[in-house]
């Protein structure tokens, strides 16, 4: 295995993210003649926290497809009117999806997204490819555009890097559900609560909404390594690099003893696919404190890298 594919198995180990190979969309650039043959393409559906009888209905659904039981999913797809409970149906009825999908809004990147995974699977890779431009385009603060990022990026590790607060969870939300957590973080001002807001919002797929809250963080603490890491490593952008490299880098300079820097420096790095300054930066990491929580996870990757 080359060292840039054993990142990639790594980001998607420590992460789980789906790795952006799923299709197969590695040079984007044909433009063949659709055609249909074989399973259905994989459905990717983000329902985040919610946890109501629909969201839990569609889930169950979705394994059902992933089953290749789609009579049975779509038959539970059906019952809802909602963007998700509409792709989920399409998707069940294939091979005719592509016409179920174009009656949808095309305003939707989760629309647009699943478009462009069926035109990938069907070999129109360039209309593909501008499918997927347009659902990381209309809707940048949701998942379905971050993994429609992640498939016209192939070269990157999938998903984007997600902030590693140096503090543990909030005890008192410990026994609180997802949705409730996500609420009460959303109410407190600490900056510890900001960077945990900001983290939780990044693992949702709102990166931009996460890049809003670190700012906010910035500003209750302006002169705080930790702010400033989080503020940087939400600019990342695949498209790019600079966005996040050209703040991130100048802290290990001006923060040289502060463990966040080097961990956040060293996960970009991993991100594009830098192993052995990635392995520098995370070594250092490391040795700034072994037994921290930012230590422990350097620990995860180097033992990977």
């Amino acid at each position: 295995m080359s060292p840039r594919a054993r990142i990639w198995t790594i980001v998607a180990a420590l992460c789980a993210v789906a790795v952006a190979a799923t299709l197969g969309l590695v040079a984007v650039t044909r433009d063949e003649p659709a055609t249909v043959a074989g399973d259905p393409p994989p459905l990717f559906l983000d329902l985040g926290v919610r946890d109501d009888a629909e969201a839990r209905d569609l889930r169950r659904a979705s394994s059902l497809f992933a089953e290749g039981r789609l009579d049975a999913a779509r038959s539970i797809f059906d019952r809802y009117r909602s963007p998700e409970g509409r792709i989920g149906a399409a998707f069940a009825s294939w091979p005719d999806t592509m016409s179920a999908l174009e009656a949808l809004p095309q305003s939707s990147s989760a629309v647009r997204l699943h478009e462009g995974i069926v035109l990938a699977a069907t070999g129109a890779e360039r209309a593909a490819r501008t499918e997927l431009e347009a659902a990381a385009r209309l809707e940048p603060d949701t998942p379905y555009a971050v993994r429609a990022d992640d498939f016209l990026h192939p070269r990157f590790a999938p998903g984007l890097p997600l902030f590693v607060p140096s503090d543990p969870f909030p005890a008192a939300l410990a026994n609180r559900s997802p949705s409730e957590q996500i609420a009460l973080l959303a109410h407190l001002r600490t900056k510890s609560a900001r960077l945990h807001y900001g983290s939780a919002l990044q693992r949702l797929g709102m990166p931009l909404s996460a890049r809003r809250v670190f700012d906010d963080a910035v500003r209750l603490a302006p002169d705080d390594p930790e702010t400033l890491t989080a503020a940087a490593l939400s600019r990342f952008d695949k498209d790019e690099l600079a966005a996040a490299f050209s703040r991130l880098g100048p802290l290990t300079r001006r923060f040289p003893r502060a463990q966040t820097v080097r961990f956040h420096l060293g996960l970009l790095l991993v991100w594009i696919g830098d192993a052995a300054e990635a392995k520098r930066q995370l070594g250092q990491a490391r040795a700034l404190g072994p037994e921290t929580r930012l230590g422990r996870e350097a620990k995860r990757f180097l033992d990977r890298l």
